[in-house]
């Protein structure tokens, strides 16, 4: 699914008027089956971007096209067909307390199968092998019968995580999928993940924190900071010195780079010692 924005700005829905855009005169495009990392500091304007790009958010100027189409032009039934064919995976995934694993998962297939099969889905559901070999790309298989609520933190974010890809979506936006994860588990999840978008054919875009894991997972990155595209570039190109412009002052979002100089050692603060 190829994208296309065209000097588009957006505001947040609750946003007082007046106030800076979340996005502001951004021109991106974006071919078929692209795999591309979206980093910046907090508050850069990267989930709104992913939102946009979901037709959750209408720009409030310039224009989105995806495959070629305008998604606010559409009718209301063919917006919704194309909505069908996306999927956000937010930050904190959107799963009942009491709901079964494996039925949280086949959620992600909604879109794409009737309203009786959807009903019946809830208390008998079909697709169990499907689930459970999502969930093992995140090495999470053990829970498919388990409860949302006796989850952990970062277990619930894998089950995000396999239901995005079993709803096998032409455009997957994953908004910050590592923030409840250990190193070992983020770098596993990034990997189940490109390698499901690429199987696929997906067009992937998901917003880290983790520059790192963005350089090595990647081909493409872009470098958003208050609301401006600041670079779109192969992510052999990203250098210490955009990095450091990106970033400015909120260098400690690096994550452990290395591209700046270690700080020096702080000096050892004497000790008092008091005799009575």
């Amino acid at each position: 699914m190829k994208l296309r924005l065209n000097r588009v700005s957006a505001r947040h829905p609750a946003a007082r008027a007046g106030t800076a855009p979340a996005l502001d005169a951004v021109d991106l495009a974006v071919a078929s089956g692209e795999h591309i990392a979206i980093i910046g500091p907090s508050g850069a304007g990267k989930t709104t971007l992913l939102h946009l790009l979901a037709c959750a958010l209408q720009p409030s100027s310039g224009s989105i096209e995806i495959d070629g189409r305008d998604p606010w032009r559409l009718a209301r039934r063919e917006l919704q067909r194309l909505r069908g064919e996306l999927f956000l995976a937010p930050q904190v995934p959107p799963l009942p307390p009491r709901q079964r694993v494996v039925t949280a998962v086949l959620a992600g297939r909604l879109p794409r199968i009737g309203l009786g099969q959807s009903l019946r889905s809830l208390f008998y559901p079909t697709g169990i092998a499907q689930a459970d070999a999502a969930l093992a790309r995140f090495d999470i298989a053990d829970k498919l019968f388990a409860r949302v609520d006796r989850l952990s933190g970062g277990e619930r974010q894998r089950v995000g995580l396999a239901r995005a890809l079993i709803a096998q979506p032409h455009l997957l936006l994953v908004d910050e999928p590592l923030s409840a994860l250990d190193p070992s588990r983020a770098a596993q999840a990034v990997t189940s993940l490109v390698e499901g978008a690429r199987g696929s054919g997906a067009t992937l875009l998901t917003t880290l924190h983790d520059v790192p894991m963005a350089l090595r997972s990647f081909p493409r990155i872009i470098g958003l900071r208050d609301g401006a595209l600041m670079f779109d570039l192969p992510s052999a190109e990203v250098t210490p010195a955009r990095l450091e412009a990106l970033y400015a002052q909120k260098l400690e979002e690096l994550q452990g780079l290395g591209a700046f100089d270690e700080p020096p050692a702080a000096k050892p603060t004497p000790v008092v010692m008091q005799c009575r």
